[in-house]
């Protein structure tokens, strides 16, 4: 297993002392994580954010609830203007442009990590204020491909380990069918089989495609590695030609090789993407697309929970004497279920208490860590209306929008949301749950009158309201 920086703590104190530095000066600084599985809906959810707060910051209340918050006291947004940065910048303009298109387009698939600021001016808290003039708050913001986050609970699996819980996992439910030819394969290898180079390359083809075919045919989540699924601008290097061997305890030859490309590619995950970036976030929010994976049936629906159960106990809450002492760790975790607009208001409330449900290990944890927790209901950009429709001669509540790709407008009853776990039942009828894919509104191109939304302005109220 590739060891953890050694130099991690000093970085984290340097990072603590200048956080507490600027907050001396009233110039704060706060990073906000925003982290979930692919399709969660991250980039349109930074799109729609940055939007509405630098709307907000122009005097136009597109975030109520942060307003009320704040006291009134925002008085400017403004994105910070770009420097020496070796990161991409997260093209919100550009994501708000496709948004606004004639006809509009959802963000394409996120292929590599970009981050981006927002300073937000504000009046002090009190009357000293009048002497000591306005403070500011600084908003750092991620965007990354949601895939990659998978690759967090690896970081405390020997290859040994990963191999024997991952091929487990493999001969279970439809993951036997997607990745009947890489088990095929696997287990007519031999125990000792040799460090062949046409071998392993053979083996991760097969092992990634197994894994293409198990989140596009059958929706599942808990696949890893992600960078198998996507491998961002660098492309598949060698140190990703590895897979999961039924001998991999024993070592030698293949498991011996295989072995040491997962130490060198999680130290380069570490290095590149988790260190730098998910070490020192001060707030956090999971999203977690629950209706999706309620549409998609019982074993996506398992295996989504499974997945943000495995991510949240490998996130890092701050609860240790060292992250006291430096300052570092997330203060503020929120779970939230996206795409809240696709069910009626009645039913938002069900959503809620079924993420609760599924997040009650993960929230048990970050509050014996001392984070406080939430669970929230959202819809980033809001594409429907509720409306009524009949099924069966009773009137249902139903959501009316105009549906990607036909451009009709359609009324549609997606179905109840159960408000825990669901449990067999629920399940012996086929699909019962509806999931239409709706186009986002008419939106202004340059964002200047911000972006409708379900929900976002209490979400921001219960992260960073506090610090305004």
């Amino acid at each position: 297993m590739p060891r953890p920086d050694p130099f991690g703590f000093l970085r984290d104190a340097v990072a603590g002392a200048e956080d507490a530095a600027l907050a001396l000066l009233g110039q704060e600084r706060v990073r906000l994580a925003v982290t979930g599985l692919s399709r969660s809906g991250k980039t349109v959810f930074l799109t729609s954010l940055v939007a509405n707060l630098l709307a907000a910051g122009t005097g136009l209340r597109t975030l109520p609830a942060l307003e009320a918050a704040s006291g009134g006291r925002l008085r400017r947004a403004r994105v910070v203007p770009a420097g020496v940065e070796s990161v991409p910048r997260f093209d919100w303009q550009g994501h708000l442009a496709a948004l606004a298109a004639d006809p509009p387009r959802w963000p394409a698939r996120t292929e590599d990590l970009s981050t981006l600021a927002l300073t937000l001016e504000l009046d002090r808290r009190s009357w000293i204020g009048g002497f000591l003039g306005g403070r500011s708050v600084t908003l750092e913001l991620l965007d990354y491909p949601g895939e990659w986050l998978l690759d967090l609970p690896m970081l405390r699996q020997s290859f040994a380990e990963w191999s024997a819980a991952t091929l487990a996992r493999l001969r279970r439910g439809s993951r036997a069918a997607a990745f009947a030819d890489f088990l095929a394969f696997v287990d007519a290898l031999p125990a000792g089989a040799p460090a062949d180079e046409p071998l392993s390359r053979r083996g991760f083809i097969l092992y990634r495609d197994g894994l293409h075919a198990a989140r596009d045919t059958h929706g599942l989540r808990l696949l890893q590695p992600g960078r198998f699924l996507n491998p961002g601008p660098r492309g598949e290097a060698p140190l990703m030609w590895f897979f999961p061997l039924p001998h991999a305890a024993e070592g030698g030859g293949l498991a011996e090789l295989c072995a040491r490309r997962y130490d060198a590619y999680l130290a380069d995950q570490r290095a590149a993407f988790f260190d730098p970036f998910f070490r020192r976030f001060d707030r956090q929010a999971v999203l977690v697309d629950v209706l999706g994976a309620l549409h998609a049936g019982q074993e996506a629906f398992d295996d989504t929970a499974e997945a943000l159960a495995e991510i949240a106990a490998a996130l890092r809450y701050g609860g240790s004497w060292l992250d006291w002492l430096t300052g570092q760790g997330v203060r503020r975790a929120a779970f939230v279920a996206t795409k809240a607009d696709h069910v009626p208001t009645r039913q938002r409330e069900a959503l809620t208490s079924l993420l609760e449900d599924l997040t009650t290990a993960p929230r048990e944890r970050a509050l014996a860590a001392g984070a406080e927790t939430g669970v929230h209901a959202l819809a980033a950009i809001r594409c429907t209306e509720d409306d009524v429709a009949t099924l069966e001669g009773r009137r249902v509540g139903a959501v009316r929008g105009v549906l990607l790709g036909s451009g009709r407008v359609a009324k549609v009853y997606p179905g109840e949301v159960p408000t825990r776990r669901p449990g067999p039942e629920f399940w012996q009828h086929g699909s019962l749950f509806e999931m239409p894919e709706f186009q986002p509104p008419r939106l202004d191109p340059h964002g200047a009158a911000g972006v409708p939304h379900l929900g976002l302005d209490t979400l921001l109220a219960w992260l960073i309201g506090d610090l305004l």
